[in-house]
């Protein structure tokens, strides 16, 4: 199976291993004993000589493989653009399993191919190139020459403008990137030698020096894309408020949408400016911002210096209340915040104009909240373990209760998934599920947030805990972390620091402390303690070890081979201690 990537090796250590002492030329790369020649789509045959003083790109691609689709087209605008002007060509190098799928798939390339015949050549290239993904674009000279092994992330990040892709021009890249951080204006962000301008849903023009001395706000999004869309619509809310007060702000959209239809039916229903659907500089500005999420909004101050690298996250949190996006407002309302917290209730989350109940019974003191799916795998795989946790956990306290916030897609999901919970639950589609995600800040699911009996949050790592711990870890508080901690420290005194075991013959297994892992012997669960071995991965709990002979160098910890642990032993779960 081909992926998307090649193998984490720096392009000097392949350049040594493929330019080094074999000396391959082009001919012998690209030729086979019975061919000189590569061929076009059309069947017209060309002489590998003739390559001689260009740059080639050996693309490695599969008609079946759907990032090469995605990826063709861009390296097609690419080579138009170079070919006619610079001595640059490409050869594909096709991974299709029938020639019809090749014929097929190189009718949409302009450059040459190694016949599909030449099975022994194309398998060849992919062993001298070490090819473990496609798409995959090796830059070579005329003389087969490793220049660049990462051609496609070359062409995805700066297109025709890294020709002729060698170190020395990559390089020069990143410099003029620096500098152009360094030296950052409006103008510089916005401005490129063929426009001069941004424009307006109904397609006027609007000069970028019309924006200068304002705050701006470079909005980085998908159109199709669901978290944009919902932050695009807390965004138009924000942007007409600010507009009521005459506040000097503008937002210019950035799309990076590869669909016209999509991007035109989403900007006429925004209010702001935008780049023209897919301008050249998006790409190149995703970079300079270091584009890392979407949705994405930079704040530029009134001088055209990044004010802020992304504000979507306080939009959402505070809406119009984080303008003007200073670290003044910031440090501001991080006090407002800490003090929410410092004051919440159990009401204060729960409770929304008449949203005063939750699906059940009430009562409650402590009370985790559990955000959750049933698209989620791992939310799946999580809540039998937390069923049982629970059902521990209220034998011991009836007060305690817990609540399923659901981020299902639809009430049929909701109910399938909440028929196997015995716990509280907000309705499917309750509003208030959102203020829960922005206040305990849910990035993913599942995440299970405990709340003290004032309502305060005690902790946001409660899944680490009971996945650690179980119901051992309630109520989940530092000083019952603090108390289990000491439990595990003063019981593993009483272990050997190192055993031998019939199952790993290998190696000595160490007692070590691992928050999770699987028994390679009962192949249960285990945490915080493990007899293991780094060098091979194994693990053991400590009543498996111990149940084996681990008489080395004197140390008589247990008794040979036997069900039993050793006399002065005791066995209990996954813990053993001395009797």
């Amino acid at each position: 199976q081909f992926s998307n990537s090649i193998p984490k090796q720096s392009m000097a250590e392949i350049a040594k291993e493929v330019n080094g002492g074999d000396a391959r030329d082009l001919h012998s790369l690209l030729s086979s004993p019975a061919r000189d020649f590569l061929i076009r789509k059309n069947g017209e045959q060309v002489k590998i000589d003739s390559l001689k003083g260009k740059k080639i790109g050996l693309y490695f691609s599969a008609e079946w493989c759907g990032p090469c689709q995605r990826f063709t087209p861009q390296l097609v605008e690419i080579y138009n653009e170079l070919s006619s002007k610079v001595g640059f060509e490409v050869v594909f190098v096709s991974g299709d399993e029938d020639e019809d799928s090749f014929k097929d798939y190189f009718s949409k390339m302009p450059w040459l191919a190694v016949p599909f015949t030449d099975s022994e050549t194309r398998d060849r290239l992919d062993e001298v190139f070490k090819v473990r993904g496609i798409p995959n674009l090796v830059m070579i000279d005329d003389e087969g020459k490793l220049v660049n092994e990462n051609g496609v992330g070359v062409i995805r990040s700066y297109g025709a403008d890294a020709y002729p892709f060698t170190p020395e021009k990559m390089k020069e890249i990143k410099e003029e990137e620096e500098r152009a951080r360094r030296e950052q204006t409006l103008k510089s962000v916005l401005v490129t030698p063929s426009r001069d301008f941004v424009i307006t849903r109904d397609g006027n023009k609007v000069p970028v020096s019309e924006l200068q001395g304002k705050t701006i706000g470079l909005l980085f999004s998908v159109a199709s894309y669901r978290q944009c869309k919902e932050f695009t619509s807390k965004l138009e809310e924000v942007y007409k408020k600010l507009k009521e007060n005459n506040e000097d702000f503008e937002i210019v959209l950035i799309s990076l949408e590869d669909d016209e239809d999509a991007f035109k039916q989403d900007f006429d229903t925004n209010p702001w400016l935008a780049l023209p659907f897919n301008d050249k500089s998006s790409s190149k500005l995703t970079r300079h911002f270091m584009l890392s999420t979407l949705p994405t909004l930079v704040i530029l101050g009134p001088d055209g210096k990044t004010r802020h690298s992304n504000v979507a996250e306080a939009i959402d949190d505070y809406g119009v209340v984080a303008y003007p996006f200073t670290p003044e407002k910031f440090e501001e309302l991080k006090a407002i915040e800490k003090a929410k917290l410092e004051a919440q209730t159990l009401e204060s989350l729960l409770v929304s104009g008449d949203l005063n109940y939750v699906l059940g019974k009430d009562g409650a003191k402590n009370i985790l909240l559990y955000f959750s799916a049933h698209w989620c795998p791992p939310c799946r795989a999580f809540t039998p373990k937390l069923v049982e946790v629970y059902k521990q956990i209220k034998e011991k306290d009836e007060a305690f209760e817990l609540i399923f916030i659901s981020s299902d897609r639809d009430q049929e999901s909701f109910d399938e998934y909440y028929s196997q919970m015995p716990w509280l639950a907000l309705p499917f589609g309750d509003p208030r599920k959102t203020s829960l995600a922005r206040t305990f800040k849910v990035g993913g699911i599942p995440m299970l947030a405990a709340l003290g009996p004032t309502g305060k949050t005690v902790t946001k790592e409660a899944r680490d805990l009971v996945g650690a711990h179980g119901a051992d870890a309630y109520p989940f508080t530092e000083e019952r972390v603090k108390e289990i901690e000491a439990k595990y420290t003063e019981m593993a005194k009483e272990w050997p620091e190192k055993v031998k075991h019939a199952l790993h013959e290998e190696h000595e297994l160490e007692l070590t402390r691992v928050p999770v892992y699987i028994c390679d012997k009962c192949d249960e669960e285990g945490q915080i303690w493990s007899y293991h071995c780094d060098e091979c991965d194994f693990d053991l709990h400590a009543k498996c070890a111990l149940k084996e002979d681990a008489n080395i160098n004197g140390d008589d910890a247990v008794k040979e081979g036997g069900g039993e642990p050793q006399d002065g032993w005791v066995c209990d779960g996954n813990v053993c201690t001395k009797s």
